[in-house]
């Protein structure tokens, strides 16, 4: 069976270490990719990021 886990952070390095912290606790071979994007938005005159990432493993 596949699966997948959505990050959501507002700081790459929050979202670095979320799905490190996940891959730790995969095995071997469970691995399958990893979606990766970013986005920005403007807040009244401020400039917002969105990092995000899905992975994708057998379950």
């Amino acid at each position: 069976m596949y699966k997948v886990k959505v990050f959501d952070e507002e700081h790459e390095k929050d979202l670095e270490a979320s799905v490190n912290r996940f891959l730790a606790g995969l095995k071997e071979g469970q691995l399958i990719d990893i979606k990766y994007d970013v986005a920005l938005m403007e807040s009244e005159g401020e400039q917002i990021y969105c990092f995000s990432a899905m992975v994708v493993y057998r379950a």
